[in-house]
């Protein structure tokens, strides 16, 4: 279907009935209509495997799926068969169910570098304690975290430091400082600047883009040491597509905390702080320390969730789950990267990441990240069946989904290049580019 008479009506009508209830039209910013060109951000009804359907009826291979976090796929067989014995056996107690003990089990078993964890719901809760925790250990009041990075949390101690600031008090922004990804050096300095003043360094073990240069994590674990610092690597992305036991299980080295989400639930909503024995049960009660308020959900040990996440590790560890996602992300690379080139714009149309985790990057004529080429190949990919605000991929992708996404990438390189040709991608856009998510205005 070209660009042209590719029309969303009832996705259109949905989301204006979003905006009329809820803020921004979504409840994660990443998701908002926004994101997408004007008028064609599809309203999903539902989805199976690899692929979504939107309310006007149409079919998408998906990519990014629930922004990382269904990595087996829709409706997973193994998943679902878990959540249903939970669900008739009750959600919620005014006690400890056995299943928390039977998930932190399997939990610790997978990740064994870690001693003890806690799950909570959502990503934010979990960084968000292993910051607290940092700083009771420590006494320290600053947080140091990584730069390049492009999310931590929701909580003030890492929103202060985006473009979308409105709300928190300058003293709260003070105490968060920044340190680049990569550089031992700069780190180090930042860590003299404030010696004695920071709690943790906390940062993504491995990035969107490229792996840790050699020795960087374990020079990191280094300075922690050194400086008497907590390390914490937020594995909500790493965890799982880097390997069953994440960043840290591959690269070799032990933070003190480390948090893990998205992939943990496929899609279920259930996250993990884990670390040091010595450093979580300062939340707990077998300690004559000050207490830690950790973490205290009233839905973090939800049962079904916790089932869902023990059938994801057990899938993982018995299908080859990790190893399946490179293979799949290999194979699109290649080919994207193949027709890109074939077409002209392989200078154009980037490919980068780790091949479980891949993003593209679309660049303008002077080769400069442009939003509204974004839009372009955006408008492209939804025309030919292909949701893709990233190639991020999921297991339940075959061989057959990979060839008609590289198929669809290079009709909309062909157009990408037209407008390159012209020196402006204007006339393919019809409206708006898509925006950045932090920004200071609407």
């Amino acid at each position: 279907m070209s660009t042209e008479e590719f029309r969303l009506p009832q996705s259109r009508k949905a989301n204006e009935r979003l905006h009329a209830m809820i803020p921004g039209g979504a409840h994660t910013y990443a998701k908002g209509d926004d994101q997408y060109p004007e008028d064609l951000a599809p309203v999903i009804s539902h989805g199976q495997g690899a692929h979504v359907w939107d309310v006007d009826g149409n079919r998408y291979i998906e990519y990014g799926s629930g922004l990382r976090s269904v990595s087996l796929g829709h409706a997973h067989p193994r998943v679902l068969e878990a959540v249903r014995r939970e669900l008739d056996r009750g959600s919620n107690f005014v006690r400890p169910s056995i299943v928390e003990a039977d998930a932190a089990e399997r939990f610790l078993a997978t990740v064994p570098t870690a001693e003890m964890v806690k799950f909570a719901k959502n990503g934010s809760d979990a960084t968000t304690g292993a910051v607290r925790l940092a700083r009771a250990v420590t006494g320290r009041p600053r947080v140091a975290i990584c730069g390049d990075h492009p999310f931590f949390s929701v909580d003030d101690w890492f929103i202060a430091t985006t473009p979308m600031s409105a709300g928190i008090p300058a003293a709260t922004t003070d105490l968060t400082v920044t340190f680049p990804y990569g550089d031992l050096a700069a780190t180090e300095e930042l860590l003299t600047r404030y010696e004695g003043e920071i709690a943790c360094l906390i940062l993504e073990p491995a990035t969107t883009h490229t792996e840790p240069p050699p020795g960087y994590l374990a020079g990191l674990r280094d300075l922690a040491d050194r400086h008497g610092c907590v390390l914490v690597f937020d594995e909500m992305i790493t965890g799982l597509r880097w390997s069953e036991a994440g960043a840290q299980g591959l690269y070799g080295v032990t933070p003190d905390l480390s948090t893990f989400g998205k992939a943990l639930g496929n899609g279920f909503a259930v996250s993990a702080l884990a670390g040091r024995r010595d450093l979580m049960e300062r939340g707990g009660l077998r300690h004559s320390e000050e207490r830690v308020f950790l973490l205290s959900t009233t839905h973090g040990a939800e049962t079904h969730s916790l089932a869902a996440a023990m059938a994801v590790l057990t899938t993982y560890a018995e299908e080859g789950i990790t190893a399946r996602l490179h293979a799949l992300g290999e194979r699109l690379a290649a080919g994207v990267r193949e027709v890109a080139a074939g077409m002209g714009v392989g200078d154009h149309v980037l490919v980068r990441g780790r091949a479980s985790n891949l993003v593209f990057a679309t660049l303008d004529e002077n080769r400069q990240p442009s939003q509204p080429y974004r839009t372009l190949f955006l408008r492209q990919l939804l025309a030919g069946g292909v949701l893709a605000p990233s190639f991020v991929v999921s297991s339940a992708l075959d061989d057959a989904d990979i060839d008609r996404t590289v198929d669809v990438v290079a009709q909309a390189c062909a157009v990408y290049r037209k407008a390159l040709d012209a020196g402006d991608p204007t006339p393919w856009l019809a409206g708006r580019p898509v925006k950045p998510v932090f920004r200071p205005f609407a």
